[in-house]
């Protein structure tokens, strides 16, 4: 590698270090805000807001770096014109697409940031998130079942709890189900565990009794049922019972590519959709190198100018605002239809047919305007 590519390559380095660790920390704060809300109402710990927060990091970087990378190649291009160099270095004998060499060598180097986000820690990121989620949210004996007070869990439902003996078993505990005001149920019982299954968390009532009132008007009747055990299901009551199956998120690309029969029912997903969530992170990193060349090839059209290359980068914006806007349309159309995934490719390919052509415009000779000096 000359000279002349060592020290571009290493401009837009710092530059790309720079700005990937603004956006990474305005955006990163932005999520972490809503997530500690929500966490510290829920009665969690500092300690497992910063775990979840953390874990949220790697998707942020994932979708922060090629905007990065366009930052640093349009910022890096700019001052390189400002300061004469970029003219300097093309007297010099070196042609656009020569130049664009280092420029392309940092986009493929931002590239395989996202590929090493997108298909590792990500999946592995989520993976976990989703699981450290279940358990918070199978811990209901000290997030939602507290002693001596009237608690509503969702609308139609009462509960009541005396208090919580040391080994965790409730006394005294009072459920009252009136959701279908034509089938209301209360339950009372000397004690209750709360006892984990695959379902979620199941309440096992001891030495109670049930009433339940049905019918409307004259014609309603009252049951009584008295019980040594009884099983009730307290994830639908607490809003967990009902909770989606894993994400294809959480799973690594290989796997999404030859999906089993474990993932697509733990998914509820069908194989073409997880073989499309595969492509859309194949693609993903492609859009890295293609961000970076067009924050480049559009700063060299239209030559040296004393008032910078401004309209070039206004440009360059707009040329990326169309790519990503291609981006989502595919993923949009393959969400519909999932055998169209090789569409998703599409607006990488149309993005570096756009840099090469751009290009072939910065090298082509410029004539000179008549009267010109």
């Amino acid at each position: 590698m000359l000279r002349i590519d060592r020290y571009i390559l290493s401009l837009l380095l710092t530059l790309f270090g720079f700005f990937a660790l603004v956006l990474v920390s305005v955006y990163w704060i932005n999520r972490a805000v809503s997530l500690f809300d929500d966490l510290m109402n829920d009665g969690q710990t500092a300690l497992v807001v910063l775990e979840f927060t953390a874990l949220t990091l790697p998707l942020v970087i994932s979708v922060v770096l090629p905007v990065a990378a366009f930052v640093a190649t349009a910022y890096g291009t700019n001052r390189l014109a400002n300061e004469s160099e970029l003219v300097a270095m093309q007297a010099g004998g070196l042609s656009p697409w020569r130049l664009a060499r280092p420029v392309l060598i940092f986009g493929v180097f931002a590239g395989l940031m996202v590929a090493v986000l997108v298909h590792g820690l990500v999946p592995m990121a989520r993976a976990r998130l989703a699981d450290r989620q279940a358990e918070l949210a199978e811990n209901v004996t000290s997030q939602f079942l507290r002693p001596g007070a009237f608690q509503y869990p969702t609308d139609g439902l009462t509960l009541f709890i005396r208090d919580i003996a040391a080994d965790g078993r409730l006394l005294d505990l009072f459920i009252e189900d009136a959701r279908n005001p034509e089938d209301q149920t209360i339950y009372t019982s000397e004690e209750a565990l709360v006892v984990r299954a695959e379902t979620g968390p199941v309440l096992v009532l001891l030495q109670g009794m049930a009433q339940n009132l049905t019918g409307t008007g004259d014609a309603r009747r009252l049951s009584v049922t008295r019980f040594q055990e009884l099983s009730y299901d307290i994830g639908g009551m607490l809003s967990l019972g009902s909770r989606k199956g894993r994400d294809l998120r959480d799973y690594g690309t290989w796997r999404l590519l030859n999906p089993d029969a474990e993932l697509l029912e733990a998914t509820r997903a069908t194989a073409g959709d997880a073989r499309r969530e595969a492509h859309e992170r194949i693609a993903q990193p492609l859009l890295a190198p293609v961000a970076a060349m067009i924050g480049f090839a559009t700063l060299l059209i239209g030559g040296y100018s004393r008032f910078g290359v401004w309209r070039q980068v206004f440009w360059a914006i707009l040329g990326l605002i169309v790519v990503q806007f291609l981006s989502n349309a595919a993923a949009n159309q393959v969400g519909r239809n999932t055998d169209l995934w090789p569409l998703l490719y599409l607006p990488a390919l149309l993005g570096a047919g756009l840099c090469t052509g751009l290009l072939w415009l910065a090298a082509r000779p410029r004539r000179l305007r008549g009267g010109g000096t």
